[in-house]
């Protein structure tokens, strides 16, 4: 079963649409990645549909030069789209709704049903009408569902409430994925794989390249005191040498 699945999954990485980061607004793309998730949280979506909607405006505007109006229109229809794949038919976002936001947000635009329309019918073309495209948060919930167990130790010593230290690490697991949003998604899925032999033939991700990604994820919680402390300098130390370490 389990080879299986890989076998699967390495087909469907080795289909997904090539992201380059050659687009000539890469220098926009932090600003309408926290728009979107700014929009997302506003309209109580999912970790998945943001992402997805994240996902869907990298390869879009990787492909197209456009302007910066027909950008943000283009952003707020990548989020219609990941809500529409994703959520339920009442989660998605109304017309009013969105354009009250983008009043909030201080966007300069006013959506219509006809340029919205247009421009989904666009993104969907540019994608051949598939919207499968693995994403982080899609992983995630596999991971947490065996990350710890029964025989599991905490500084050497048995767990005493396995339940409490899941829920905690479970709210941070989903912390960090609200970070990773802003991070190449590629990127993202290649560190929170494992990396076995055969994953190492589905990306051309190494351990080396991830290591930018693992640690920006482990300094993003902590404060500028604790950057400091030789003892979170030797952990930063452990976590790169063990990475490099699991491609030998």
């Amino acid at each position: 079963m389990v080879s299986e699945f890989l076998y699967l999954d390495c087909g469907q990485e080795l289909n997904l649409p090539l992201y380059k980061a050659h687009s000539p607004q890469i220098g926009r793309r932090r600003y309408f990645i926290d728009l979107l998730t700014i929009l997302s949280n506003c309209c109580g979506l999912c970790p998945t549909a943001r992402h997805l909607a994240a996902y869907l405006l990298d390869l879009f505007m990787d492909h197209y030069s456009i302007s910066v109006k027909q950008l943000y229109i283009s952003a707020f229809a990548c989020l219609l789209l990941a809500s529409k794949f994703e959520e339920k038919e009442n989660k998605v976002p109304k017309l009013e709704h969105l354009n009250n936001l983008a009043y909030m947000c201080n966007v300069n635009v006013i959506l219509s049903q006809k340029n919205l329309l247009r421009m989904e019918m666009l993104l969907l073309e540019n994608f051949s009408w598939n919207l499968c495209l693995p994403t982080p948060p899609h992983y995630i919930d596999y991971y947490l569902d065996v990350s710890i167990g029964e025989n599991d130790l905490r500084d050497g010593w048995p767990t005493n409430s396995v339940k409490e230290v899941k829920t905690f690490m479970e709210k941070y697991a989903y912390y960090f994925l609200d970070f990773s949003v802003q991070a190449q998604h590629s990127a993202t899925l290649a560190s929170c794989q494992c990396k076995i032999c055969a994953l190492l033939t589905v990306t051309p991700y190494r351990c080396t390249g991830l290591v930018v990604c693992l640690l920006g994820v482990l300094t993003a919680h902590c404060t500028p005191t604790l950057l400091f402390r030789p003892a979170f300098s030797r952990l930063l130390r452990l976590c790169t040498s063990k990475s490099l370490l699991l491609c030998r």
